[in-house]
């Protein structure tokens, strides 16, 4: 009995002492540079929630089902289905919100992703991942409507353990360029902007994040997000910065990750008069919520 009590404390610093398994999201946004071992699988469903623009009513839902194989210790490549549900009404942007818009949930795209390792956090002083993705899409996130997208995005995603593997340090910098294609609108407001001309844009992205182990399997931690688009017309359209915290569950199985990501201040076009001061809300919202689950197959 003696030995028993006095292996319990030696268990649990042991627990708390193991590194988070890998590509297990810490994250709602910033990614990991752990990748999958080989022939790991793994099942992943995203929902996030995007809403309020300061005017009328706006909420919406994208979901993401994603599954990912490790080919090597290094290689691993995933495959989305992408839908998404929208509610707006009250509010009118001109070139982006044509009028009120409502349906449940519709598939909206399909990505294709490849990730190498290069250097590997568990046994590197940093590790680091080259992220490359192919994604199309047939429906517009901001307005609802049909709209042909095809992205092409190159990002890095780099990580760092601390304390032994109770703090992590996550950071990320991508690229997307798109090419946009929206379908022309019957009985569009008078005078209403609605550009059906094809487009190009390029994103930037910058992200960071830390994560720390408050109990065995939990994470507390906190992310922060810039990004910027470039557009045919108009050149630099938008700006914003996003952070909040993100707490996160793993288990042996499978883990969950829950974040907060406010809009703590945007610039670019203006969506109306009035709106909210430092902010944008003509392709961003006030408020994002995501949860994350994975399941290890």
């Amino acid at each position: 009995m003696n030995n028993t009590l006095r292996a319990v404390p030696a268990a649990i610093c042991l627990a708390l002492s193991l590194p988070v398994q890998a590509d297990e999201h810490l994250f709602g946004y910033v990614r990991g540079a752990e990748p999958l071992p080989a022939g790991a699988q793994e099942l992943y469903q995203w929902i996030t929630m995007r809403e309020d623009k300061g005017e009328g009513r706006y909420r919406a839902y994208n979901l993401a089902t994603e599954y990912e194989y490790g080919w090597t210790h290094r290689f691993s490549t995933a495959a989305y289905l992408k839908a998404q549900a929208i509610d707006t009404r009250g509010l009118v942007i001109d070139g982006y919100l044509p009028g009120a818009e409502k349906y449940g949930i519709k598939l909206s795209g399909v990505e294709a992703e490849i990730k190498y390792n290069i250097l590997s956090a568990a046994k590197d002083p940093i590790g680091l991942t080259l992220i490359v993705a192919l994604e199309h899409d047939w429906l517009d996130p901001h307005s609802g409507r049909d709209k042909d997208t095809l992205s092409f995005e190159t990002g890095l995603a780099l990580q760092k353990y601390f304390l032994d593997g109770a703090l992590i340090w996550a950071g990320n910098g991508a690229v997307e360029s798109t090419y946009a294609d929206r379908k022309a609108i019957a009985d569009l407001p008078p005078g209403f902007d609605w550009p059906t001309d094809p487009e190009m844009e390029i994103e930037l992205q910058l992200g960071t994040g830390l994560s720390y182990r408050f109990a065995p399997n939990w994470f507390i931690g906190a992310e922060v997000q810039y990004e910027t688009e470039f557009e045919t017309e108009v050149g630099q359209e938008r700006w914003s910065w996003f952070g909040g915290p993100a707490l996160h569950y793993g288990g042996k199985k499978w883990w969950a990750t829950a974040t907060w990501f406010p809009q703590l201040q945007g610039g670019g076009e203006i969506a109306y008069e009035g709106q909210p001061a430092h902010r944008h809300v003509v392709e961003k919202t006030l408020d994002e919520y995501r949860l994350k689950v994975g399941f290890n197959l």
